[in-house]
């Protein structure tokens, strides 16, 4: 039995579980990594232009990756922090 007491799941299909959800996530973090350099890059495009339209619309692009990057991060590190707190103890 794993020690998350919402699912009831053996430990074997959980860490497959966990294992595929991180891989998961961080293909979206890469993905949205890439997004950003290339959205950066058409805003500093459109600063030469400057057409204030499409450079606002550009900046909330940029605001977009950058959120989708951060929520990625987060679940990234609750679930590290997770494992951690479940080694210590253990360990004790």
């Amino acid at each position: 039995m794993s020690e998350n007491p919402i699912l009831p799941v053996d430990k074997k299909t959980w860490n497959k579980w966990s294992f595929y959800i991180n891989v998961i996530i961080f293909i979206i973090i890469a993905v949205f990594i890439y997004l950003l350099i290339k959205d950066s890059m058409e805003v500093g495009r459109q600063m030469v232009g400057s057409d204030t339209n499409l450079l606002s619309n550009a900046w909330f692009i940029i605001v977009r990756d950058i959120a989708f990057l951060a929520a990625g991060l987060v679940i990234i590190f609750v679930q590290m922090f997770n494992y951690y707190r479940q080694l210590s103890r253990r360990s004790w």
